[in-house]
């Protein structure tokens, strides 16, 4: 009970002592909470932004995977021969489509364009609208829901039917409100289409989103037609313990479909959905490592203006220092009290930043689309970023002022 009162009692002093140097306590608090800010701030950032990528791949599937084309360049005996196929055509889709026979979904999807302008009437779009060729299992493996109307059809691929479904961005932006977008005829690069369909509103995903207009492959074959137009081809398996396996079947398929010859190397590329969140995950470490660094560094002359502060405390209270332990009080005991006072500073400049950089942030959650993120690791590393800074800072004017020679202390002005 005594060390629990003498431990409160140093705790008053401190905060006396702390209220009377506002001033420089506060430049102190502010350099500290600075340093904490910007880790905190760009850490739960950053965790914000895992979190969108995760939550944007996760609707592709966890078992979905692309096959995308490469560049190859390989030696003849004679000369040097560059096989380019950097994109798949739309007969090697299909081709491929067609004898894929293992148990999953495939669709092919194309580009059409990715700055359309789309027209209702007198009402039309921004010219940032993706208009994607898509078959009828585009929705399923990309992940999309309908809220209302109907998906594109087989029939309307085969056919070459000129419907959309559209992204809720883009009725919202072309239709009055109370006007219902099914069966009503817009207008994309001179071309009308009768809208089928509009998707479930999927926020500011970094995959997809709402600003697209999806029209059958046959169809942007037809009206978007240019040299080298390159079809993506994604496979959903049945069951997700089968992606590897699907993944080795698809590419030993895709080699004959490119007909390649087995000393070929592969002028593609399988890749996995959660390999895509790996990679750009592994991307951000980068961007993790400087913004710790600057943390660091800040903390760094954090620490040394705390030290500074309490130098100068030593040498502002000498006599009060003589008078406690002509009294009785303990080099221990002064050496505590000083080295609470700097981790009480340290503590109140590591609260305030850890506030501000979980306001900051998640501010940026904000624009990602991604839930309020609480970072309670990196809120614990900052408390005890913030103690390390306080007993760094405070130990040599606490050990100076716990070895003060009492008369020669009472003495000082």
């Amino acid at each position: 009970m005594r060390k629990i009162l003498l431990f409160l009692e140093n705790i008053r002093i401190s905060l006396q002592a702390i209220r009377s140097s506002k001033l420089r306590t506060i430049l102190t608090v502010f350099i500290i909470a600075t340093g904490i800010m910007a880790l905190v701030g760009i850490l739960t950032a950053i965790d914000a932004i895992k979190s969108s990528i995760s939550t944007s791949f996760m609707t592709l599937g966890a078992n979905t995977f692309t096959i995308q084309g490469r560049t190859v360049t390989t030696m003849t005996t004679d000369r040097q021969r560059v096989r380019n196929y950097a994109f798949i055509n739309f007969n090697e889709a299909r081709a491929f489509k067609e004898r894929f026979d293992f148990p999953a979904t495939v669709s092919i999807s194309t580009q059409a364009s990715g700055s359309a302008i789309v027209r209702y009437g007198s009402n039309e779009s921004n010219p940032t609208v993706n208009v994607i060729g898509v078959d009828d299992n585009y929705l399923f493996t990309s992940g999309y829901d309908l809220s209302s109307g109907r998906n594109i059809s087989s029939h309307d691929v085969e056919k070459g039917m000129n419907v959309a479904v559209l992204g809720s961005q883009v009725v919202r932006g072309i239709f009055d409100s109370g006007v219902d977008p099914l069966d009503k005829h817009i207008v994309i690069g001179g071309s009308r289409y009768r809208v089928v369909g509009v998707l479930s509103e999927r926020g500011t995903s970094l995959i997809g989103g709402d600003n697209m207009v999806l029209i059958p492959v046959s169809v942007a074959r037809q009206y978007f037609s240019r040299p080298n137009m390159n079809f993506s081809i994604n496979v959903m398996p049945d069951r997700p313990n089968l992606l590897d396996l699907a993944t080795g079947e698809a590419e030993g398929h895709f080699r004959i479909v490119r007909n390649l010859r087995p000393e070929d190397q592969a002028d593609f590329r399988v890749v996995k959905s959660d390999s895509l969140v790996n990679m750009l995950i592994e991307n951000i470490r980068y961007v993790t490592l400087a913004a710790t660094f600057i943390g660091i560094i800040t903390l760094f002359g954090a620490a040394v203006g705390l030290m500074n502060i309490m130098l100068v405390s030593v040498a502002e209270r000498t006599m009060e220092i003589g008078v406690r332990k002509a009294i009785g009080a303990k080099s221990g005991a002064i050496k505590n009290q000083f080295l609470l006072e700097a981790i009480l500073i340290g503590q109140i400049g590591g609260a305030a930043g850890i506030f501000l950089g979980i306001l900051i942030g998640n501010v940026v959650s904000l624009f990602t689309g991604s839930p309020f993120v609480i970072p309670w690791v990196w809120i614990i590393s900052g408390v005890a970023l913030c103690l390390g800074v306080g007993l760094a800072s405070g130990y040599i004017p606490a050990v100076k002022a716990s070895r003060l020679d009492p008369i020669v202390a009472l003495r000082y002005e």
